[in-house]
């Protein structure tokens, strides 16, 4: 893609009213722009973010079995009468008429329309165990949005929901989720430690909040440092449970049994969150199936979520210096970006552009910044935006010499043509 081409517009200083540094950077970087109170419209640069966050979900999702559908935005009330949670969800829940004054409410979360989906299609025991999962758009009318789209109004979600014949069927289906999320935000370059939570208005009686380590974070973490060294492929549920991890409103430092020195404090940004709860849902909207005895029973249920813009946001949050956003390599908007850092010169141009050529004819996603402005804002924009490695093409490129630049060390290296060419095919 050339800059040329691509709609990037970028500021030099912080906006009025951002108060954390990734509402500042979101903006200041041209990934989104504020519609009204807590909506936003995510702009080419950030909307690339969001498409690589989701197509990690997905193939990690699809990885463990589960199947992916799309449900609709707006829910009728009565499913929400049905399943009892209509006029206990709260003020958050935006309610809405159509044209025939029918109720319905723009979706904050999917357990009714997701049990109600199954309901339609699965009658027997033999169609269990199931997954259902999406990636769609939310809103929760919240009191006083702030933070940019750390906590807005309407967000992009990926919610998922497990059925199941029994209990130890829906525990193994919790696991599954459980650490296919841990692989999803390692495979984003993230530390996220889960923890032992409280299951809010989602209800049940098993929940873990996963939170990603930075200072601007809500929630008070502790956890047992041994977190940090498991290997998640090697690892039973049982023995990440025995690593202690709780989140404030469950800490007990009287009782807690970790030591001194190997307990870990720190603040945390929730961006996943993991509920069983039985047969809550199924049993109140009359969802039975037939088991293998012939009887009807009502199947054990669990729904999880992934907050994906929220994730934009938690990302730049704990991975940010003093010069802009440093993305993680799995989700930079682009893999390189090719800088010409000598617009008047014809052959550094010509030699940027069989770079850019050769490049995207071997499939690596790569940014052309062809602008004619002064290479001094070329580095600073480029800096701010983050993408995980710059190409830098002046006059050195005549005698053969590219310079090549990691984003997150600053480390630069003096590469051949082909030299830069195998290095940023070996990253794709």
């Amino acid at each position: 893609m050339r800059i040329s081409n691509f709609f990037i517009q970028t500021l030099r200083e912080d906006p009025i009213g951002a108060q954390i540094i990734s509402h500042k950077l979101m903006l200041r970087a041209g990934m989104i722009c504020n519609v009204h109170h807590g909506v936003y419209t995510w702009l080419p640069l950030g909307l690339r973010v969001l498409q690589k966050i989701e197509k990690i979900i997905i193939e990690e999702q699809n990885r463990i079995g589960c199947s992916q559908v799309l449900m609709p935005t707006t829910q009728p009330a009565s499913l929400w009468e049905k399943s009892g949670r209509y006029d206990g969800y709260g003020m958050e829940m935006l309610r809405i008429k159509d044209r025939h004054g029918r109720e319905l409410i723009y979706g904050p979360t999917h357990e009714e329309i997701a049990t109600d989906m199954a309901a339609r299609f699965i009658k027997s025991y033999r169609q269990l165990p199931v997954i259902f999962y999406q990636i769609g758009w939310k809103f929760r009318d919240e009191i006083r949005p702030r933070f940019g789209v750390m906590r807005g109004r309407e967000f992009l979600m990926k919610d998922g929901y497990s059925f199941d014949v029994d209990v130890a069927g829906a525990l193994n289906s919790y696991q599954k989720v459980f650490f296919s999320y841990l692989r999803i935000f390692r495979r984003l370059g993230l530390r996220a430690v889960p923890v032992r939570a409280n299951t809010g208005a989602i209800g049940g009686n098993l929940s873990h909040e996963f939170h990603i380590m930075a200072e601007v974070g809500e929630s008070e973490l502790f956890y047992d440092k041994a977190f940090d060294e498991i290997d998640i492929e090697n690892v039973s549920f049982d023995e990440v449970e025995r690593i202690y991890t709780a989140a404030d409103e469950k800490h007990d430092a009287s009782a807690c049994e970790v030591p001194g020195d190997r307990l870990v404090t720190a603040r945390g940004v929730e961006v996943g969150h993991v509920f069983y709860f039985g047969d809550k849902y199924s049993k109140a909207m009359n969802f039975a199936v037939t088991g293998c005895d012939g009887q009807p029973f009502f199947p054990q249920m669990g729904s999880y979520g992934i907050g994906v813009s929220r994730l934009v946001a938690a990302i730049i949050e704990a991975s940010h210096d003093e010069h802009g956003i440093v993305w993680p390599e799995a989700v930079s908007p682009f893999s390189v970006v090719i800088i010409t850092a000598k617009n008047d010169d014809a052959k550094v141009s010509q030699i940027a552009e069989e770079l850019y050529e050769r490049l995207l004819g071997s499939g690596v996603d790569v940014l052309l910044d062809d602008r004619a402005e002064r290479v001094g804002s070329k580095f600073s924009d480029m800096d701010l935006i983050g993408i995980t490695s710059q190409i830098v093409v002046g006059t050195s490129a005549l005698a053969g010499t590219l310079e090549w630049k990691d984003r997150k060390t600053g480390e630069r290296s003096l590469l051949s043509f082909d030299e830069v060419v195998e290095k940023a095919v070996g990253r794709a």
